[in-house]
């Protein structure tokens, strides 16, 4: 049954990685089946072999090259199909996108796939049941997730690495080999089970299953370290380097075309949620979309609920659209105002969400109707610089939505920085796994900054997360509410600025495979 299914061409090339593509999403958040992956990434791998070999024999009526990049292909497709389809209801609350639902969900998983199936097509004749492919498999792969999170905008989404974030001990290397580096090695380690299939000599396979069971081992106990040493670090942390935080979950509905009466009603909530209490120093930080469809300007008529709520031991951080007069240019902001509603600082978005926040080749797509998917017809044009918020001992790096999904971000960050705080509107997303995965995220971004980190998002997941990563207070998912803290104000002794030390991995992978490449037994 087997042999007939591994020479049926359709199974091989299309079914199979179909179905171990679908079944990653589970890897991730909210499922954290991470185990899975040792099943997934080895019998891709050995798949990937198989079909090379059969390509010249039993696929011989086809071209060879176009095998080795269908089956990458179709496994990438699969891949995103199962774990990015909730972008597609941020497309269901303006009729006029509902068409577009089928380009969401169909035709962006086939456009990444085709990294993947240029990646299988490059590298797949040169594998062979030996570690050294292994280690040429899983360098092309990651060095795929990086190119995918960096050309045009990039979209460095559910990157294999993504799938451990619940095991906060095996992240703590991040900070020291950057999250690419690492996800290098998540890859490496899920894809060994493939030695079992070997024909190689029972003591190798037992002595590369050890090593690598020693990496993840090594990697835990220094997490375990890391994170002890950290908490007792934390209780000398003295009240003047800490910050008083409430962190505020509105949980509004996603709504288009207000009137200022609704914004209005939104105010008075959100100042109930912060109950501010006039004798405590206090900052209060709001989400993304708070005040949807409104623009600063408008909102300011409203000063009068801010003033009579809160006083000078308050300051505000929150989301809302801003325009410049002098060039007419609008921007998705984080603002920080005082008590009397003045803007003390202002940060402009600049990793912006293709047609959500700015429509590509959008004087050409306009003419056809189209518009950027969030309210209004003008895109939102990008932020020019990233600088910090700073008052007194604190110091906060800002990132807007899916700015938190950027590592680089984090690398170039203010090396003061002290706090980064992440407002997000995950309303878009409705009751998908999109939320959970955004949420993780964040995760990351604390431990490589090695910063606490607070996150504000309506509709999404709340949380205040440590610098290692660990979630000291949480609302979830579509709770309303407030959390508070006193958070320690850190500024990270060390943290990956570059990905330098990426790309000398990927040259080692690449150097141990040309020695090693021909040592094989099948």
């Amino acid at each position: 049954m087997l042999k007939k299914i591994l020479n049926n061409r359709g199974f091989v090339l299309y079914l199979i990685p179909f179905i171990l593509g679908l079944l990653s999403v589970f890897s991730f958040q909210p499922f954290n089946l991470t185990l899975i992956n040792f099943f997934i990434l080895p019998l891709f791998f050995l798949l990937l072999v198989y079909v090379k070999k059969r390509s010249k024999s039993v696929y011989r009526t086809k071209p060879f090259r176009k095998n080795l990049f269908l089956i990458g292909f179709i496994f990438s497709f699969g891949f995103y199909l199962s774990g990015i389809f909730w972008i597609a209801h941020s497309l269901t609350f303006d009729e006029r996108f509902k068409f577009l639902i089928p380009f969401a969900v169909i035709v962006i998983p086939l456009f990444l796939g085709i990294f993947t199936g240029l990646a299988t097509l490059i590298i797949g004749q040169f594998l062979n049941y030996n570690f050294s492919s292994i280690l040429l498999f899983s360098g092309t792969f990651a060095l795929t997730d990086y190119i995918k999170g960096k050309i045009l905008s990039g979209f460095p989404w559910n990157i294999w690495g993504y799938s451990v974030s619940w095991f906060t001990e095996v992240l703590q290397p991040l900070n020291l080999l950057g999250f690419f580096s690492y996800n290098l090695f998540v890859i490496t380690i899920f894809t060994i089970p493939a030695v079992f299939f070997f024909r190689i000599k029972f003591n190798q396979k037992f002595l590369i299953s050890v090593t690598a069971c020693f990496i993840v081992f090594f990697a835990y106990i220094y997490g375990t370290i890391s994170i002890n040493k950290n908490e007792n670090y934390l209780k000398k942390v003295s009240a003047n380097n800490k910050i008083y935080a409430k962190v505020i979950s509105p949980n509004f509905k996603l709504e288009y075309n207000l009137l200022i009466s609704d914004a209005e009603n939104k105010l008075k909530k959100l100042i109930k949620y912060s109950d501010p209490d006039p004798q405590k120093k206090t900052i209060f930080i709001w989400p993304e979309g708070t005040f949807t469809g409104f623009n600063y300007n408008e909102i300011y008529k409203l000063r009068g609920l801010i003033e009579s709520n809160f006083n000078k031991n308050h300051l505000i951080l929150l989301g809302i659209n801003t325009k410049n007069k002098e060039s007419e240019e609008y921007f998705n902001s984080l603002i920080v105002v005082n008590n009397n509603f003045e803007i003390l600082y202002q940060y402009n978005k600049q990793k912006l969400v293709p047609f959500g926040e700015f429509l590509p080749f959008e004087n050409l797509l306009n003419k056809f109707g189209l518009k950027k998917i969030t309210q209004g017809h003008e895109s939102f044009s990008r932020g020019a610089k990233h600088e910090n918020f700073s008052i007194d001992k604190t110091n906060i790096l800002p990132l807007i939505c899916y700015e938190i999904i950027f590592p680089e971000l984090i690398q170039k960050a203010n090396d003061g920085t002290n706090l980064i705080v992440n407002i997000s509107e995950d309303g878009w997303f409705g009751n998908t796994i999109g939320p959970h995965q955004h949420f993780a995220k964040a995760i990351f971004r604390s431990i490589e900054s090695d910063t606490f980190l607070v996150r504000s998002a309506n509709k999404g997941i709340t949380a205040i997360i440590g610098n290692k990563g660990q979630i000291y207070k949480k609302l979830n998912f579509n709770e309303t509410g407030n959390i508070e803290m006193n958070i320690p104000l850190l500024t990270a002794k060390f943290k990956n600025k570059n990905d330098l030390i990426f790309f000398i991995l990927l040259f080692t992978y690449l150097i141990i495979f040309l020695i090693f490449k021909n040592k094989t037994n099948v």
